[in-house]
C-alpha cells in the first residue's frame, strides 16, 4: 500500500464520535496533526477562519463551490458565514453540475458570482489568444488540447483569472487594506501533492486563500455527509435538499465520482471522455465537434486527452486543481459500474481498451 493510501483510507471504519487523523506531519502544517473528532475537527475548521478575520481586514468572503464532494462539505458548513459563493464555469464542464450549484446556492439563499473566463477553451485550443505581455507578445498562448505541460496555461485562464477579477471587482483600488477570502475544500489527506503543498491560510496579496478543512481524514468527511445528508426511505427532493439543514447531493458526482465542472483533459485518464459521454452525451458534444476542427486546422494535439509519449509532467497542477493528476485510472470505478449494471461487460471492454485497439 502506497503511503498516499495509507494518509487517505483510515484503518477501518470509524464509528461516530472516533477520534481519526492523518499519518505523518504535512511540511506545510503549523504542528504534528492530532486526532480529533469530527465535533473537534469542525470546531478547529471555524477556528481556523476566526482566526484570519482577527488578523487581517475582511471585507468579503466567499466559498468556492465546484460541485464537487469536497467544495459542497466546505460550504454547507460555512454557509452561514460567508457573503456570497463563486463558481467558476470554465466552458469546459457538465452543465449538470453547474445547475447543481445554482440551485443549492438559491436554496440557502446566498448570493451566487457564476465567473466565466475571459477567453473560451475552443479558442485557446485553436490558438486564438495571443500573448498581450513578454517575449512571446503576438503568439498563441497555446494551441492544441492540453497534455500536463499545458494545464497552467488552462488553470491560469480558465479559473484563476476570472476569480482574480471577481477579487479585484470586490476590493476595488485599495489592496492590502481590503482583503477577500477565498474558502476552499483543500485537504491534506486527499493526494500526495495537496499532503505537500496545502495549507490553512496562504495569503495572495489582497486575496486569503482559506482551507478550513485541510485537516479532515476521509473518516471525517464519511461522518459528516452521514450526519447531514437525507437517508430517509422517501422520494427524495431535489439534490437531496429534503430538509433546510440537508447536505446536498450532486448525482455527477455519484456516477463520476467527480464534479466534471472543468473537462479540460490536461490530466485526463484514457478513455476518460467516452466514461463521461456515457451518463453526460451533451457535455462531450462540444469536445468532439472541438476535436473535428483541431484536425482540420492541422494541429499535431487535436484529440481531448492524448498525452505527448514520454514520463508524466510533475508540473504544478494549479491551486483549485492540484487533485486533478493525484487520481490514477478508473479501472475500480468502471469495475464497480459493471457489477452494479450501470455498464454491460462489452462497454467495460470499450472503456479499458487503448485507442489502438479501438481502432483496430
Amino acid at each position: 500500500m502506497s503511503a498516499r493510501s495509507k494518509r487517505r483510507q483510515p484503518a477501518g471504519d470509524m464509528f461516530p464520535g472516533m477520534a481519526d487523523r492523518i499519518t505523518g506531519r504535512p511540511p506545510k502544517a503549523e504542528s504534528e496533526p492530532e486526532a480529533m473528532t469530527l465535533d473537534e475537527a469542525i470546531a478547529r475548521s471555524f477556528a481556523i477562519y476566526d482566526r484570519v478575520l482577527a488578523v487581517f481586514p475582511v471585507v468579503a468572503t466567499v466559498g468556492l463551490f465546484s460541485g464537487g464532494n469536497d467544495s459542497v462539505v466546505v460550504n454547507h458548513l460555512f454557509r452561514h458565514r460567508v457573503d456570497a459563493i463563486a463558481h467558476v464555469n470554465t466552458g469546459t464542464g457538465i452543465p449538470e453540475t453547474t445547475q447543481h450549484v445554482r440551485d443549492v446556492v438559491a436554496a440557502w439563499g446566498l448570493r451566487l458570482h457564476e465567473l466565466h473566463p475571459r477567453h473560451s477553451y475552443r479558442d485557446l485550443v485553436l490558438g486564438n489568444v495571443l500573448a498581450t505581455r513578454g517575449k512571446n507578445i503576438g503568439r498563441p498562448v497555446w494551441k492544441g488540447f492540453p497534455g500536463p505541460a499545458g494545464h497552467s496555461v488552462m488553470y491560469r485562464r480558465l479559473k484563476d483569472e476570472p476569480l482574480q477579477r471577481l477579487r479585484g471587482q470586490i476590493i476595488g483600488k485599495r489592496g492590502r487594506s481590503r482583503n477577500v477570502v477565498y474558502l476552499g475544500g483543500m485537504r491534506w489527506a486527499e493526494t500526495d501533492r495537496r499532503f505537500r503543498n496545502a495549507e490553512e491560510v496562504d495569503r495572495e496579496g489582497a486575496l486569503i486563500w482559506v482551507s478550513p478543512i485541510v485537516h479532515w481524514t476521509d473518516a471525517h468527511m464519511r461522518e459528516y455527509r452521514a450526519r447531514h445528508r437525507c437517508t430517509l426511505p422517501h422520494e427524495h427532493a431535489e439534490h437531496h435538499l429534503c430538509t433546510p439543514d440537508a447536505l446536498p447531493l450532486n448525482e455527477v458526482t455519484v456516477h463520476l465520482h467527480m464534479s466534471g465542472e472543468c473537462l479540460c483533459g490536461a490530466f485526463a485518464r484514457p478513455g476518460e471522455l467516452d466514461e463521461i459521454e456515457y451518463f453526460y452525451p451533451q457535455a462531450t458534444k462540444p469536445h468532439r465537434e472541438l476535436e473535428r476542427e483541431a484536425e482540420a486546422a492541422g494541429l499535431p494535439a487535436c484529440k481531448w486527452g492524448q498525452r505527448p509519449p514520454g514520463p508524466r509532467s510533475r508540473r504544478s497542477a494549479g491551486r483549485l486543481c492540484t487533485k486533478c493528476d493525484g487520481i490514477e485510472g478508473q479501472a475500480d470505478l468502471l469495475a464497480e459500474w459493471r457489477e452494479s449494471g450501470l455498464i454491460t461487460d462489452a462497454q467495460f471492454a470499450t472503456f479499458t481498451s487503448t485507442d489502438e485497439q479501438r481502432a483496430a
